[in-house]
């Protein structure tokens, strides 16, 4: 019998496609050969274009400086060193599409602007920023963007080693530098470093993923608008900085995880890598593939092998010089179809006959291979909405070889459930079947909300829930039943999100404690202020203020994931749905959920299956008091199953039980899992 791909052998649907699968595999083994060879053997030193262009400083103190620009017709290297003359410094066209020259040591030095000075091949003459360059800066009085030579003398000193392998289970807080702070201001890496980062490690976090870190010109586009690949954004500092920031994390026992943007790139010519050489593509496709309508932004040609290279580099480059412990790839599923994502995935053939971007696929298998290759143990997530079978699957398996997919139906479903349907109505059969309906065998991250839920023109859970009574009503002595409300359905639907919808989870920096406002970035519609665009820590610091109740909750529901090793890779288990009581009852990892919706209805006495027998234990419950709740319940006595295999129970009206089985002790008594 013929070999088949073991993903088509775990899906008997995938059989009509296993030669489209065995195609991809084939294709990936044979490139990735063709460039070990081009790399003299090594797969990770054929990605070497942030180390071969660009411009660097050679051992006698001279500069190199090389650009891939095949269409231009004149191309010299410009200023602060050379006051920006044109003619002072051409480079030399070579084989391959390749300019370069060497300018004398001495004459350029570290920190000093620069740009290119392309003719192109349309005729056009234009400064441009290198493809790689290490960093760009932005003049704060014209507010344009440089190039800038970073060659600073001495090379940060790391004090942390980090093996993201042990991560079984990530539990990813995902931030924003820039608005990481209280002050309506920009703020930095160090900060972030020193204020933030501590408070992700005492919630019980250990992963955490930063946005808007390449460097992009509109500080609105939340970091996806990518002009400079390899240059750190400046606004919150140096790239020395950065990596103080990745080794702070590092020492707290944290991943670091980057959201990398290489579904597409900002259109600007100024900043970008848009039309660089004149000839209308270069990096990005020359017709309307070339183009992303909604996002306004240009798309990747993956079937040049140049761009090929010049985004492997880009993964090496991060994770070596960096030493981010994985990516969270932004945009895939624009990615992986021509379309874009603009269509229904509702057969198999969405995703291996009708506009897929084959090339796409390779480049991802590709960059998934080498990122392992050079961080064993990394951590990949993909933004995919597609659900492309085989995407989190290894690549020897038939799969691209991402780790993690985002559960993106997830958030969605409870905002539109907020929105359109009033609690007594609320579907259990609906609400388990959305928590639950991933392929089997690969990992999602759950999340209940994002920053993209976070954006002005939507609403977090918190502000569905509780919307203006937050501005009045969230006093610890202050009553309020819309406030208790939201409080208890905000626990309620982090938890069940939690324990059922992935195998790994997400939150949005500040989501975690119910931060009461939408961001809004400096832009021209809100007079350019920053008053949207911050966290206010002293809310959930305050403690005559609601918001230390959900900080706390969270802080013990990651302790949870913690000790039981949860989301985990064990599927959930639904164990009854009872629709007159708005009871749902989940086991997971050995633990048993019990989610009562419903809005007036507690049940002294409740009864649901439960596996094994013998005794369990109250590990966690939203009704405590130090989450805001009622403390109506005992989690000190034990809960012995019955003859018939039921635990009996309290459970009170919005309220998540959460119970684990009790363990003999040495002495014979009964001890509970730590």
């Amino acid at each position: 019998m013929k070999d088949v791909p073991k993903l088509v052998k775990d899906d008997p649907w995938l059989e009509p496609y296993a030669s489209r699968i065995e195609e991809r595999g084939l294709r990936f083994k044979g490139t990735r050969s063709h460039l070990e060879r081009l790399g003299n053997g090594s797969f990770v030193d054929y990605a070497d274009s942030h180390l071969t262009t660009g411009i660097h400083r050679q051992p006698d103190g001279s500069w190199l400086v090389r650009e891939w620009l095949p269409g231009a017709r004149a191309v010299s290297v410009v200023g602060d060193f050379n006051h920006w003359h044109p003619d002072a410094d051409p480079l030399d066209r070579k084989d391959h599409g390749m300019w370069e020259t060497v300018v004398p040591a001495g004459a350029m030095s570290h920190a000093q602007r620069v740009k290119l000075h392309i003719t192109g091949a349309d005729g056009s003459v234009r400064d441009r920023i290198p493809a790689c360059i290490l960093r760009a800066i932005q003049d704060p009085e014209s507010h344009d963007f440089s190039g800038q030579i970073w060659q600073p003398g001495e090379s940060y000193r790391w004090h942390h080693e980090f093996d993201p392998s042990g991560i079984k289970t990530p539990r990813i807080y995902e931030a924003h530098v820039g608005m990481s702070g209280e002050e309506g201001r920009v703020h930095h890496y160090r900060e972030f470093a020193n204020t933030t980062l501590p408070r992700i490690a005492r919630l019980g976090y250990n992963t955490v993923q930063l946005m808007a870190v390449q460097e992009h010109p509109y500080y609105g586009s939340f970091g996806y608008h990518v002009s400079n690949f390899f240059a750190p954004s400046s606004r919150f500092g140096t790239p020395e900085d950065l990596k103080y920031l990745i080794d702070t994390a590092h020492g707290l026992g944290l991943a670091v995880l980057l959201d990398v943007v290489h579904s597409h790139s900002v259109k600007n010519m100024a900043e970008g890598l848009n039309d660089l050489d004149g000839s209308g593509n270069l990096y990005f496709h020359s017709d309307d593939r070339g183009e992303h309508p909604q996002w306004d932004s240009k798309c990747f040609d993956y079937g040049r092998p140049e761009v090929r290279k010049f985004l492997l580099s880009n993964v090496r480059y991060w994770l070596e010089e960096f030493r981010f412990d994985g990516f969270r790839f932004d945009g895939v599923t624009s990615m992986l179809y021509w379309h874009r994502g603009s269509t229904s995935f509702d057969h198999y053939d969405k995703y291996f006959v009708h506009d897929v971007d084959e090339d796409a696929i390779l480049y991802l298998q590709l960059a998934t291979s080498l990122a392992n290759e050079i961080r064993p143990g990394a951590i990949l997530i993909a933004e995919d909405m597609s659900g492309m079978p085989g995407l989190c699957r290894p690549v020897a398996e038939g799969g691209i070889g991402f780790t993690h997919r985002l559960a993106m139906g997830v958030p969605d479903y409870w905002i539109k459930l907020l929105k359109h349907t009033r609690d007594e109505d609320w579907n259990l059969d609906e609400m388990w079947h959305t928590l639950t309906n991933r392929r089997h065998g690969e990992a999602n991250i759950a999340y209940a909300e994002s920053h993209d839920q976070a954006l002005v023109g939507d609403k977090t859970l918190a502000f569905w829930l509780m919307d203006q009574e937050m501005y009045w009503h969230m006093g610890v002595d202050d009553p309020h039943p819309v406030i208790d409300r939201g409080i208890a359905l905000h626990k309620m639907i982090r938890l069940v999100t939690f324990a059922t919808a992935g195998e790994g989870w997400l939150t949005f920096m500040g989501n975690e404690f119910g931060h009461p406002e939408w961001l809004d970035f400096p832009r021209e519609g809100n007079g350019w202020s920053y008053n949207y665009c911050r966290r206010q820590w002293s809310l959930v610091d305050n403690p005559a203020l609601k918001y230390k109740f959900l900080n706390e909750f969270e802080r013990a529901m990651q302790d949870l994931g913690r000790k039981f090793d949860l989301p985990g890779n064990q599927p959930a288990n639904c164990l009854n749905i009872d629709h007159g009581n708005k009871v749902l009852v989940v086991e997971r990892g050995g633990l048993v959920f019990v989610f009562n919706f419903s809005h007036d209805h507690s049940v002294p006495g409740y009864q649901a299956p439960v596996p094994g027998k013998g005794a369990y234990r109250l590990v966690l419950h939203t009704d405590r008091p130090d989450f805001g709740g009622h403390d109506r319940l005992d989690d000190s006595i034990s809960y012995e199953v019955n003859e018939d295999g039921k635990l009996t129970f309290y459970t009170p009206a919005r309220t998540a039980l959460v119970f684990a089985p009790e363990k003999p002790a040495a002495s014979g008594g009964t001890s509970t899992v730590d």
